[in-house]
């Protein structure tokens, strides 16, 4: 599978307006990429880096037919003038909503589709050897359904790739997958683009993977391209990636913290190293060791939530069923942020739904503040839980966020409705936002307005579902600002996530979910210096943790400002003894 054409990707003063709208989403854009390249397009959500990657493959302007002016020209041919249909030979994509592109029963018929479509009579040897590529023999005949998240994503890139084309864009390839899934996902592009000869555009928010896999960065800025520049020096832009809402490494954000000397700052955990060893000289003391699964005492408060020896499992057509919890037991407290972690398929979201009701345990009993999830009904329990989902547009029906609180509140019987809504739209600061559709909102918009309909019943606990996934730097900042108000309001907050950078900074609390069980819960720095915990639940540390272990600081700084703190006093580092 070897690319035999040219994949020269040209965007000449491209500019385009959806219709209906008044301002253009790009205008003027310009942007080069050679055959070969291995490329990130960042940039704040709404710049208009999908629209930019979206007329590569024809999509705009052909599926939407907005104004398009200039020009863009891949693999030799003019996408205004050539059908998807020849453009999809050329380009393969993979969508950030990679589940909405599964379009077949099986991972066999997934795979097969483009090829059969197009007439090639070698298409079972042409969906062999992709799914060899990817690592997915043995899963012809699953049904798409019965995969974990990761499994789905290789599934779309493997089907982007069944017609073997020159160009792979991928939309957020680390969104919705565990830190080892989205690492496996970035192998399997490097080996794509290093041994294959594929040109990989990726639009890209994670900057640490960013930095270790692509080879240049193009910044996408109010509908226009600003540069384009090899991802060193893109990376130590710090100013022009702030402007657009793209978080830099933290470990360049900890050499900005240490050094004022203009000098250029590490990107990589390795050139981290290699840059800080000078400060760290004798390395600290570090223990590893598996943590015990004990549970917090509260200082003798009664919990909260109260979840025993619960197991619970999914049917599926060919194997039965899937355990997802497996005799799990956990308390929770008034006054924590507590954080679940684990790989896709570890249970997070399942334990989250069995606290709202939503779904009741096969074996074992769910308690919320004394109340027997099981036997009650959700919209009982909502009174004193907020549930969050992962997709928060879900949660809007009426055509302005305002009405949407208010329907939540008029449809559970609560007595004066406009004071309520008026509160919880002045405590989450969404005055400007009151009037507007809330699916048309950004994604960090939407977690704030979702979350105003759950917190204008005065409940008790707050559960999120990844609230921060695939967010910019600012939609971030938005929802951490969000999530801080909640639990101000609120006795407790329960997240579940892959962003392991949250989880460091935030929780007081930290869970591992692995096989739909605990296999470590304690304050956020005993469960990051259990590595061998940590990688057989497929997670990886924040990066300022990994730095610190390689630098041989004891007690490891879990933030950028903990790790600059401690690199830039000049106070002896502790030696190992």
């Amino acid at each position: 599978m070897d690319s035999t054409h040219d994949a020269d990707i040209v965007v000449d003063d491209l500019s385009f307006r959806y219709p209906g709208t008044d301002t253009n989403v790009l205008d003027g854009a310009d942007v080069s990429i050679a055959p070969g390249e291995f490329v990130a397009v960042v940039g704040g959500n709404g710049s208009g880096k999908t629209t930019l990657c979206k007329s590569f493959n024809g999509i705009i302007p052909h599926f939407y037919e907005g104004t398009f002016e200039g020009s863009v020209t891949v693999a030799g041919l003019d996408t205004a003038t050539s059908s998807v249909a020849e453009l999809s030979q050329h380009v393969g994509y993979v969508f950030q909503e990679f589940d909405n592109q599964l379009v077949n029963p099986t991972v066999f018929e997934e795979v097969a589709f483009a090829p059969l479509n197009y007439g090639h009579e070698d298409y079972r040897e042409r969906v062999h050897q992709t799914l060899d590529l990817l690592d997915l023999d043995g899963l012809e005949d699953r049904f798409i359904w019965e995969l974990s998240g990761g499994q789905k994503h290789l599934v779309a890139l493997a089907a982007a790739l069944s017609l073997d084309p020159e160009i792979l864009v991928v939309d957020e390839p680390a969104a919705q997958l565990d830190p080892v899934n989205a690492r496996a996902t970035y192998e399997h592009l490097t080996e794509l683009n290093a041994d294959h000869g594929k040109t990989v555009v990726t639009i890209e928010h994670h900057t640490e993977f960013i930095a270790e896999y692509c080879e240049s960065v193009v910044l996408v800025e109010d509908g226009a391209v600003s540069w384009k520049r090899p991802v060193e020096e893109a990376l130590n832009r710090l100013d022009d990636l702030r402007a657009q809402d793209v978080h830099p490494p933290q470990v360049t954000r900890v050499a900005e913290q240490v050094y004022d000397d203009g000098r250029r700052l590490p990107v990589t955990v390795a050139d981290g190293v290699t840059q800080f060893t000078d400060r760290a000289a004798a390395g600290g003391v570090r223990t590893d060791g598996a943590i015990e699964a004990s549970p917090a005492t509260a200082d003798g408060q009664s919990p909260v939530i109260e979840i025993d020896d619960v197991s619970h499992s999914y049917e599926t057509l060919r194997d039965g069923s899937r355990q997802a919890l497996d005799g799990l037991s956990l308390d929770l407290y008034p006054d924590e942020r507590v954080v679940l972690v684990g790989s896709n398929g570890a249970g997070k979201s399942t334990l989250l739904r069995l606290v709202t009701g939503i779904e009741s345990a096969d074996e074992g009993h769910v308690t919320v503040d004394g109340v027997d999830a099981g036997s009650t009904l959700p919209e009982t329990l909502a009174d004193d839980v907020v549930y969050v989902h992962q997709n928060p547009e879900e949660m809007f029906i009426e055509d302005e966020v305002r009405a949407d609180v208010a329907h939540y509140l008029r449809d559970r019987g609560y007595p004066d409705v406009e004071e309520r809504v008026d509160d919880v739209i002045e405590y989450l600061n969404l005055g400007d936002l009151q009037h507007r559709d809330g699916r048309l909102l950004s994604v960090g918009q939407q977690r704030r307005a979702s979350l105003a309909i759950g917190l204008a019943t005065d409940p008790s606990i707050v559960l999120l579902d990844e609230p921060t996934g695939s967010l910019d730097l600012a939609s971030r900042e938005e929802v951490g600002r969000t999530i801080d108000r909640a639990g101000q309001r609120v006795e407790t907050v329960v997240i579940a996530t892959h962003d392991l950078e949250l989880a460091a900074a935030w929780a007081t609390r930290i869970v591992v979910l692995d096989g739909g069980r605990v296999i470590a819960d304690g304050p956020p720095d005993a469960v990051f210096s259990d590595t061998e915990t940590l990688e057989r639940a497929n997670l990886r540390p924040p990066q300022v943790v990994r730095l610190s272990e390689r630098l041989g600081l004891s007690s490891a700084p879990l933030t950028v400002d903990g790790l600059a703190s401690r690199l830039a006093s000049d106070a002896p580092v502790e030696a190992e003894r």
